[in-house]
């Protein structure tokens, strides 16, 4: 049975983020100085975990290191909330090491995409806290993400919300001196309406966590999926994952953003392109998808929470929040 819905506190001007790095680990000074600028930009103050820029490898510490860093960020009652700086790869050899019950006692925020997939999604499946597939603190936080970040995760409608926290993630399309627009363009495989709540993250960390205890359940979910950097095959194979497993023939809807230099491999013949293999996945599934939408590796991104319930229009190229995804502040 699915835990209850756990919603973190909604962050508010002033909150301190407590920057970790749970995978890869970053090799010069700039990124950590655009993070914490970035974020105090946003009205917010900033605290490195105390193993942030460690590295073992190409993580950025070893797993025990980077699990204690959770939990001191966690334990500290100044922090607010978690957001990672990068992703990368190595996440997964955290998740043994976490006590994933003292999150439970203290719900936060917490945050990332990519490799953070694993972490948000066993945060997720073990506590029943709302996570968030997020920018990274050093991706690029253009007025489009900050938006949406604001107005799903700062309390109240005062920052961009709409009322009650219940969000409605469109792309952007940029004003261009074209008859047609070629950015933010959304295709639907299959047209129609869909709600459940959100599952999903980075495509082939998600399915590296196929027959673990982490993995997600599906049943009525809106499925959102992403990647970068996979040869065409690879694509294939992992949404035969997902196939073979029956989850994905237990999903309301599914919604493709960014599959991002994704190509056919050196040397390759007669390889499918993307195009058909969405279309051999998600044509005949008989729910609503649609591609395009803005998250993932992308310069634009939404802000979506693990386990809150949305309704999707593949026909419009949208996702709407039926619930809010942070507790919202009590008025008076």
């Amino acid at each position: 049975m699915p835990l209850p819905l756990l919603r973190p506190p909604g962050l508010r001007p002033g909150d301190t983020i407590g920057l970790f790095n749970p995978s890869g680990a970053i090799y010069e000074r700039a990124p950590y100085e655009l993070a914490h600028e970035a974020l105090q930009a946003m009205g917010l103050k900033t605290v490195e975990a105390p193993n942030l820029r460690a590295r073992y490898g190409h993580m950025a510490g070893t797993p025990q290191q980077r699990a204690a860093d959770i939990h001191a960020l966690w334990d500290n009652p100044e922090v607010a909330g978690l957001l990672a700086v990068t992703g990368g790869s190595g996440a997964n050899r955290v998740l043994p090491h976490l006590d994933f019950s003292r999150m439970a006692r203290q719900p936060k925020f917490l945050g990332g995409f990519s490799d953070l997939t694993a972490l948000i999604t066993a945060v997720h499946m073990k506590t029943g806290l709302v996570t968030f597939h997020s920018p990274l603190a050093r991706s690029e936080w253009n007025a489009f993400s900050v938006e949406h970040f604001k107005a799903v995760v700062m309390a109240g409608a005062e920052h961009g919300g709409a009322p009650g926290g219940l969000h409605t993630m469109k792309n952007a399309i940029p004003a261009v001196d074209d008859l047609v627009a070629r950015e933010g363009r959304i295709q639907t495989v299959r047209g129609g309406k869909a709600s459940g709540p959100l599952v999903g993250g980075n495509l082939a960390v998600l399915t590296s966590l196929a027959g673990t205890p982490y993995w997600p359940r599906f049943d009525g979910a809106i499925l959102f999926l992403e990647d970068v950097n996979e040869y065409i095959y690879r694509i294939d194979r992992m949404f035969s994952t997902l196939l073979l497993s029956g989850d994905l023939a237990r999903v309301a809807g599914v919604v493709l953003g960014g599959f991002t230099d994704c190509s056919v491999s050196e040397g390759s013949f007669g390889t499918l392109t993307l195009d058909e293999v969405f279309d051999d996945y998600f044509g005949a599934l008989g729910v609503p998808v649609f591609r395009g939408a803005q998250f993932g590796h992308v310069k634009r991104k939404w802000t979506l929470p693990l386990g809150v319930p949305v309704e999707m229009d593949a026909d419009a190229g949208t996702l709407r929040l039926l619930e809010p995804a942070v507790l919202m502040p009590a008025h008076g």
